[in-house]
């Protein structure tokens, strides 16, 4: 059986940031670069809260997608906007054209000053020269946890937020929706059919549990393997048969987000032979919006390292539109994943082409941790740790509005169709306010907000923080 790619010394657990492969063009100012609106639908929820904000803080802006959709909401609004200045954090080396561009539009704007700093997330408070009234990230904390030395960078980054935040300021911030269990922890039994998952769980799963900084250390946290009533390695998983595989549910998190991210990373390098348009007017032309059933738009490629078959397949179930192709997202996810399968069959077989995609991916997003807290640790964490950071305010939603789960339909309808335990897949979004220690009448609303997201154990917690600080 061959043996998985591994990732190189550079890039192993706690390694550096991953700066070259961060700053690709073809990551921050395109992959990187979308759901602009999303990003900024709760940084604009707290501008409209905080009549005096002046001050907005983003960390990792990325390609500025949130730069640019805020530009354009606070322009294009009737109200005179009130002068708002922002200090962009990104993190150190990384660049982005598009950004810059994004920063010229806002300084052009007369909405305010735009200023792009480098540092590292959890060292705000010696970055900035003067308190936020917005903080505002976007998939922050994987990176914290993944380059940051793990929960302590968490922690750090949790302890700081409220020395650098006004009081009644905000921090919003968004990421991928973690898993519905009471910890990351939590044993599950799940069952992969398809070969193609099989292959990558097989290339990918190894890697990552030995060069990657991750929880999953405990006793009980070794995923075990069997196919046909034998356990199996990881290594020598059968991609040509069914596995049961039981293990922590976060690393079966982690396993899905991986997969997802690695099939849109193919898709933009070409090497499938056919690349869609994931962003733009074309990458939401929805049949079904609310089934996830949409009309893929794509271009073909020339690639040596997949057969041609897949692409001459790919086009004749397709029709023109325009300068390229347009067919059904369900078809088009079939041939994706054969495709795939051929690709990481040449990776492992050693094809220069297919092995280099597997590595960039792997150097650039393989040996993150997207998973780190639960719901109910990340907004109990947070009170809590904001509560004894002894500045005399606590971080917490203060209503139920404040935390959103959206569903990422198009993601769960194809995870639905290849996997018999899809985890849900969607965001989730959380307003924080820096709640005045003094303001009983907040903090009760935010202790109620709380209440039904937060375990029991975590609530207590949460109230023995409290009682030492008001």
């Amino acid at each position: 059986m061959n043996q998985p790619l591994t990732l190189s010394n550079e890039t192993a657990a706690g390694g550096a940031f991953a700066t070259a492969a961060k700053s690709a063009a073809g990551y921050l100012d395109v992959a990187a670069n979308a759901h602009g609106r999303e990003k900024v639908q709760m940084v604009l929820d707290a501008i409209g809260r905080t009549h005096t904000a002046s001050h907005l803080v983003e960390i990792g802006p990325g390609g500025g997608a949130a730069l640019q959709y805020l530009t354009g909401s606070l322009t294009s609004t009737t109200d005179a906007p009130r002068p708002l200045d922002v200090t962009l954090i990104e993190a150190p080396g990384v660049i982005s054209q598009s950004l810059a561009h994004a920063i010229d539009r806002y300084n052009a704007s007369g909405l305010g000053t735009c200023t792009l700093t480098h540092g590292l997330a959890q060292q705000i408070g010696t970055i900035l020269d003067r308190p936020a009234d917005i903080v505002a990230a976007s998939a922050l904390m994987h990176e914290v946890y993944s380059y940051g030395s793990g929960y302590r960078g968490i922690h750090e980054l949790m302890c700081t937020l409220p020395t650098v935040l006004t009081p009644g300021g905000h921090f919003a911030y968004r990421d991928v929706r973690t898993v519905n269990a009471p910890t990351l922890h939590e044993p599950v039994t799940h069952t992969y059919t398809h070969r193609g998952w099989l292959q990558f769980i097989r290339m990918f799963t190894p890697q990552y549990l030995t060069g990657s900084l991750h929880p999953y250390h405990r006793s009980g946290d070794d995923p075990t393997t069997r196919q046909d009533s034998h356990r199996v390695a990881l290594e020598s998983i059968d991609p040509r048969t069914s596995a049961v595989m039981t293990g922590p549910i976060g690393l079966f998190r982690e396993i899905q987000r991986h997969y997802i991210t690695f099939r849109d990373y193919a898709w933009r390098s070409g090497v499938l032979g056919f690349r869609p348009q994931l962003d733009g007017q074309y990458s939401a032309d929805w049949i079904d919006a609310a089934a996830g059933h949409k009309r893929v738009h794509f271009t073909l490629t020339e690639t040596e390292g997949i057969s041609p078959r897949h692409r001459a397949f790919l086009k004749s179930i397709s029709e023109p539109y325009g300068d390229h192709y347009a067919t059904d997202g369900d078809m088009f996810d079939e041939c994706t994943d054969a495709a795939l399968i051929e690709l990481l069959t040449s990776a492992e077989n050693g094809d220069d082409q297919c092995a280099s995609v597997w590595r960039e991916w792997t150097e650039r997003e393989g040996h993150e941790t997207y998973v780190y807290l639960t719901l109910s640790e990340l907004l109990s964490e947070f009170a809590i740790t904001s509560a004894e950071a002894n500045t005399n305010t606590v971080l917490m939603p203060r209503a139920a509005r404040d935390v959103r789960t959206p569903e990422r339909a198009y993601y769960t309808r194809y995870l639905r169709t290849h996997l018999p335990n899809p985890l849900p897949d969607g965001k989730q979004m959380v307003l924080f306010t820096n709640i005045p220690a003094h303001d009983s009448e907040a903090i009760s609303a935010g202790i109620e907000t709380l209440r039904p997201l937060c375990s029991r154990p975590a609530m207590v917690r949460l109230h023995s923080a409290l009682t030492h600080t008001m």
